[in-house]
């Protein structure tokens, strides 16, 4: 049975908003970034990124963000001819698409049951720490009841292996973390969920409608890219996956 070539939320969204994040095949690319990568900025073949690009729905109306784990949200569409260089983004015009690339890192789409404002947010274990959700919560200034959240891909519990400063960045979430099978009082090792820090910021700030969560990036090999797998298999880099939403 063929993988799928993208996924959609399973959540409670109004009919009008478009949302899904791709998976790792059915593009162009080659090894190790086969098939389906949409990162310019790992060493792929530029014109395989660009044709995979062009396969995503609404391709022609994405603004790609230069992301650096900032908290940084800013709203779309921009004017600029420059890199946008952010974490997170938002809109309220129709088919403006707001898309954040990962490959283990938490991507977080929004919406409202009004069906008229979008938002995506990249939120790795440093933008979590650096109050992404927050940031772009504040910068939407919106009835935070009002939204509905989806948690995209990211590597799980299981697999995601930290240390003690990681685990100090989150003091106030304690039930995010259990100690590793190679923690040790010299070394700690914990495992952090950042599915469980997300929603727990999420909810704290008034967004309860949150869904997702259910995937793998590290384990689930043949759906997604994984930074920290391709590592461990002594690879330097791979590839991204995109996760979007618009209003249609």
């Amino acid at each position: 049975m063929a993988e799928p070539i993208f996924i959609k939320p399973k959540w409670a969204a109004p009919s009008n908003i478009y949302a899904y994040t791709s998976c790792r095949s059915g593009g162009e690319s080659l090894p190790p970034f086969d098939t389906f990568n949409v990162g310019q900025h790992v060493g792929d073949d530029p014109v395989l990124v660009e044709r995979n690009r062009n396969k995503l729905p609404n391709s022609g109306r994405f603004q790609w963000l230069d992301q650096t784990h900032s908290n940084v949200c800013i709203e779309l569409p921009k004017n600029e001819s420059h890199p946008l260089v952010a974490d997170a983004c938002f809109s309220y015009k129709e088919n403006q698409v707001c898309a954040v690339m990962t490959a283990d890192c938490l991507p977080i789409l929004l919406c409202n049951t009004q069906g008229t404002l979008v938002a995506a947010i990249h939120a790795g274990w440093r933008g979590l720490a650096n109050r992404v959700i927050e940031k772009t919560l504040e910068s939407m200034d919106c009835d935070n009841a009002s939204i509905l959240a989806w948690l995209g891909p990211a590597i799980s519990q299981q697999h995601f292996e930290v240390g003690e400063a990681v685990k100090q960045a989150f003091i106030e979430f304690p039930h995010a973390f259990v100690k590793s099978v190679n923690y040790s009082p010299t070394e700690p090792k914990y495992l952090a969920d950042l599915y469980e820090i997300a929603r727990q910021k999420l909810t704290s700030l008034g967004v309860l409608n949150v869904s997702g969560g259910e995937y793998c990036s590290y384990q689930q090999k043949s759906l997604f890219f994984s930074h920290r797998r391709a590592t461990h298999q002594g690879l330097k880099t791979t590839g991204r996956m995109v996760s979007a939403i618009f209003i249609g």
